[in-house]
């Protein structure tokens, strides 16, 4: 990609359960404020000189958020979500079922797949996420990234193709040449279920997260 800009958005206070960690404390209910880093890209800016425009990104941290600020997320195959959804019914859990499965990796690839299609779609497929890093806290992250590039829809250009014939040593004998052209895959990923809705607005601050890293300072 010929462009890429960033942006970082809280995704609020989550608990987890990590049923197959059976021996690390992480098999029990546990919580952490989740923060996020997306990396969208394009070979196009917009009419502003924008990869996207960062105030249009309300709608997809209200998604982000709905589905970790104040919730409980567990894998689709914990043998105890039949309390769980118990506990959702009571009033005592706001659940959220990864189909998945849980764990910071799983996060972040949730939060890819949802960036990815709301990103394309405000854009009409001229920019996409490229990779997203979510942080558990200053210590520990993980990242998803894009299976394939390219991912971005070009303005047509017909000087781009180019189309030769060569002719070999033998007269009988030809070779056609063309320059690579592109194609895009703008097929769209699969919906995840729409979240209940949550409670409390995501607290402010974070101390030092970024502190160390390249682009902390």
């Amino acid at each position: 990609m010929k462009f890429q800009s960033t942006k970082i958005i809280e995704l609020g206070s989550c608990a987890f359960r990590q049923w197959k960690a059976n021996h690390s404390h992480c098999q029990y209910i546990h919580g952490y404020r989740l923060i996020a880093k997306f990396w969208f890209s394009c070979n196009e800016l917009d009419d502003k000189n924008w990869v996207v425009d960062f105030g249009g990104l309300k709608e997809l941290k209200n998604i982000l958020e709905k589905q970790f600020d104040h919730t409980f997320c567990v894998a689709a195959d914990d043998p105890l979500i039949a309390y769980f959804k118990t506990l959702h019914d009571l009033g005592a859990v706001d659940l959220r079922i990864m189909e998945k499965g849980v764990g910071i990796e799983r996060t972040a690839e949730w939060c890819f797949e949802q960036a990815d299609k709301h990103i394309k779609n405000i854009t009409n497929n001229r920019c996409c996420v490229d990779k997203v890093e979510v942080w558990e806290h200053d210590k520990n992250s993980a990242l998803y990234t894009a299976e394939k590039k390219g991912c971005c829809k070009d303005k047509p250009k017909t000087d781009n193709l180019v189309h030769t014939t060569v002719a070999a040593p033998a007269p009988e004998i030809q070779e056609a040449v063309i320059s690579p052209g592109g194609l895009i895959d703008n097929t769209p990923l699969k919906n995840n279920p729409t979240a209940a809705p949550v409670g409390n607005k995501v607290s402010s601050g974070f101390s030092n997260l970024f502190g160390g890293t390249s682009w902390g300072s």
